[in-house]
């Protein structure tokens, strides 16, 4: 009984006898014997022996294989069991589950819920390809980028997780997922950053290498990992970034490949990619699978333009409006994949009705024009929410030189030289010191400025030496507001104005503010915005001083209507000033003083609405050897303008600085064709829809109705040649009105200097020379032709 549940390697000794020495001595001899007992102490209890050394070594084992035992029993021991249950209990997904969670379409809708197309993963639903299918070459790469063990390891790699951990600790970079592990992860749709996920991860990555092959796992992990721009998958991606099938991969291009599985959303970021791809190289020299010759004469891969592969599903779903949401919603967190993973469903603020007008407007004021230089764009948006309800870059696809079709490109999202439409943002600013539409400039023609002769388009764009600001907009004088953002406002109030009402520069959006000189005052220069920009940026004015930044989604749900964001109820803020009423007092004087441009420019507001506008025109910057009669010719023109309830640019222009004329071989205009397309657009848009008035505001600063300036004669005569009662009826106009400001225009354009500032790549502020800019023209276009 004694020996019942004997340590056979423990020796049981205790810590007072010495068992050995007790049997020695009972076999002694027993004469020399002495039975006195134990010794005892003072209160009559044994004396506790000290331990031999021997004692003691054998005490010190002991406790040593108990801790052991214990150690083996919890860390090595219960964690074997825990992960043999783990391992039958967990389930490993197949490459084929994996492409039915992944393959769902994401469904786009119009504002009024009406489907408005599909898109589906590059190439339909995902080819899968198989183990003979994919090359060493992409192999090898990838092993080299992700898990240089591969063929060897168990799912799992201890030296790999060891340092991860030490990465972890030391502040480094680098995990310790195995390509077996990240095929589970991927597959699972799994990242939580939790010991239970990343426990089974590992049981499953076991299980994986246990029931399938190296190569099976291989090819089912390139089959579904993610190489951005929408690619799921090795096969996909091949086409999305060299247009090639995956069997056609260099070594040089499956690096870059390999390179982008740790950063996919960075893939169009040159400095990343260059880096990515020069690590991968590098290492599969070091692995044995480049020769250090090849790697020696290896180049860096050249990408084919991103979406140049894409292909879209049924539906009326334009590319570039596609595009324009996914960069939307990629900012928020939500990329392609993503969205293809949950199937989601992306409402959107584009109205059916309103996009297919904005795109007749611009094809029918196109049809007939003998410039193949001249390109346009039309983009609206709702004051009311901020939504951009339609958005028209030109056409999807177009034919090069050879005839073959390829992408076009989205005019509506390109920064161009805005001419005078800037000069909104220049009154914005002005208002915001207190100053009032009445305030007085010389507004003559020929004004030296800031050293600088600036010019008006003529002498109808000139309005005397006492001009109000208000009659300054209505004829558009570049010599009053190139003074008033020079010498009073000064050009960075004028950017901040512009930033307020909606107009968005990098890295938010594409537009830049030139703020080293005062040629922000005539849209030149520096100075480029996107007809997007322009659009939701006269929108707050619409909206009385109230920012609603522009938008494309609406809201967002997955395939089970599950809600991720919903923005239908996203409130405005006062954009030009704290106080609420005072930022609707500053956009309704902004609004009163272009509100007379509209028939200045011989345009028409829609029946029964009530609205805004203002033209702008670049020239163009003549170049050596041109002929005599480019120097009359534009390169960009504008109209902007809205009612309450919709705000519209039109941009009409060349690719670049480029001499354009119009069916009649005669220089183009604000007015000449964006105007009309503006002019259509609203009123197809608008027609049968509740009537429209601004709300009237407290003019700031000095009222201009109540001003009296000496030049009042002149005044006087410049708006009596053009009576409100020939400006909603263009065809009524007076020959001799329409016979002054052609002859007018057509002056001042001959007489127009080489190396004029505004419309060219220097723009003005290079040379001293003289500054047209891109003004004037809304009182210098000639009227919209009859008929």
């Amino acid at each position: 009984m004694d020996s019942f549940g004997h340590d056979p390697y423990d020796d049981r000794y205790d810590d007072e006898y010495d068992r050995d020495d007790t049997a020695s001595a009972q076999y002694s001899d027993e004469d020399d014997f002495e039975d006195e007992g134990p010794e005892l102490d003072e209160n009559g209890k044994p004396v506790k022996q000290p331990l031999t050394p021997k004692q003691r070594k054998k005490r010190r084992w002991k406790i040593i294989r108990r801790c052991a035992y214990a150690f083996v029993g919890l860390f090595i021991v219960l964690p074997a069991v825990a992960f043999v249950i783990t391992y039958f209990l967990v389930k490993v997904p197949s490459p084929q589950d994996v492409k039915a969670l992944q393959s769902q379409p994401i469904t786009f809708f119009y504002a009024n819920n009406q489907v408005m197309g599909r898109s589906v993963p590059p190439g339909g639903d995902r080819e899968l390809l198989q183990p003979n299918q994919i090359p060493d070459v992409v192999k090898h790469a990838v092993y080299s980028a992700e898990d240089k063990t591969f063929e060897t390891n168990s799912g799992f790699d201890i030296k790999g997780i060891l340092g991860a951990v030490y990465n972890q600790v030391t502040g480094g970079t680098g995990g310790g997922s195995t390509i077996s592990q990240q095929y589970i992860k991927k597959a699972t749709e799994n990242d939580a950053p939790t010991l239970t996920r990343k426990w089974t991860e590992l049981a499953k990555s076991f299980k994986l290498n246990n029931e399938e092959s190296k190569s099976d796992i291989i090819t089912g992990y390139l089959n579904i990992v993610y190489f951005g721009r929408g690619a799921n998958g090795v096969a996909a991606a091949a086409k999305a970034y060299f247009g090639k099938d995956v069997n056609q991969l260099s070594a040089s291009e499956s690096a870059l490949l390999a390179g982008l599985i740790q950063g996919p959303s960075r893939s169009e970021d040159p400095s990343y990619t260059q880096k990515r791809w020069s690590y991968v190289m590098d290492q599969m020299v070091a692995n044995g699978w480049l020769s250090p010759a090849d790697r020696a004469k290896a180049t860096f891969p050249t990408m084919v333009p991103k979406g140049s592969q894409s292909k879209q599903d049924a539906g009326t779903l334009d590319y570039f409006i596609q595009q324009r949401i996914l960069d939307e919603l990629e900012a928020k967190g939500y990329d392609q994949d993503k969205l293809y993973s949950t199937g989601a469903k992306i409402y959107t603020t584009i109205d059916p009705a309103a996009q297919q007008a904005a795109v007749q407007a611009v094809q029918d004021n196109m049809k007939g024009q003998t410039d193949p230089n001249i390109l346009g764009a039309l983009v609206a948006v709702d004051p009311r929410t901020g939504g951009v309800i339609a958005y028209y870059g030109g056409p999807n696809t177009v034919k090069d030189d050879s005839g073959k079709t390829q992408l076009g490109q989205d005019r509506a999202n390109q920064a161009r030289n805005p001419g005078s439409s800037m000069k909104a943002y220049d009154l914005t600013a002005f208002l915001k010191m207190g100053k009032g539409l009445g305030e007085t400039f010389d507004g003559t023609n020929n004004r030296e400025l800031g050293g600088r002769i600036v010019r008006n388009a003529g002498e109808s764009a000139s309005c005397g030496k006492e001009c109000t600001v208000k009659k300054a907009m209505e004829v558009s004088a570049n010599t009053v507001f190139y003074d008033m953002v020079l010498n009073v406002t000064k050009p960075a109030p004028v950017a901040e104005a512009a930033k307020e009402a909606g107009v968005q520069p990098a890295p938010q959006g594409k537009a830049k503010l030139g703020t080293a000189d005062a040629n922000i005052a005539l849209g030149g220069g520096a100075t480029v915005v996107t007809p997007e920009d322009m659009a939701a940026g006269y929108s707050t004015f619409a909206a009385g001083g109230i920012y609603r930044a522009q938008h494309f989604v609406s809201k967002l749900t997955n395939s089970q209507d599950e809600v991720e964001f919903d923005d239908t109820q996203a409130q405005g803020k006062p954009a030009f000033d704290p106080d609420e009423q005072k930022s609707q007092q500053i956009a309704g004087n902004v609004t009163d003083a272009l509100e007379p441009v509209i028939k200045h420019s011989n345009l028409q507001c829609p029946t029964g609405h009530e609205c805004a506008g203002k033209t702008g025109t670049q020239q163009y910057d003549p170049q050596k050897g041109d002929p005599k009669s480019y120097g009359d010719r534009n390169a960009q023109t504008w109209m902007v303008g809205y009612t309450p309830s919709v705000s519209a640019a039109v941009w009409i222009g060349g690719d670049g600085n480029k001499p354009l004329h119009d069916k009649n071989n005669q220089p183009i205009f604000g007015a000449t064709i964006a105007g009309p397309t503006w002019q259509d657009f609203m009123a197809t848009y608008l027609k049968g829809k509740p009537t429209e008035k601004f709300p009237k505001v407290q003019p700031i600063g000095k009222d201009a109705d109540t001003v009296t300036t000496t030049s009042r004669t002149s005044s006087q005569v410049t708006t009596t040649s053009t009576p409100t009662t020939t400006q909603s009826t263009p065809t009524t106009t007076s020959s001799t009105t329409t016979s002054e400001t052609t002859t007018s225009e057509t002056t001042t354009s001959r007489t127009r200097p080489t190396g004029i500032f505004g419309g060219g790549p220097g723009g003005p502020g290079e040379g001293g020379g003289p500054i047209t800019g891109g003004g004037g023209e809304a009182g210098a276009d000639p009227p919209r032709p009859t008929g």
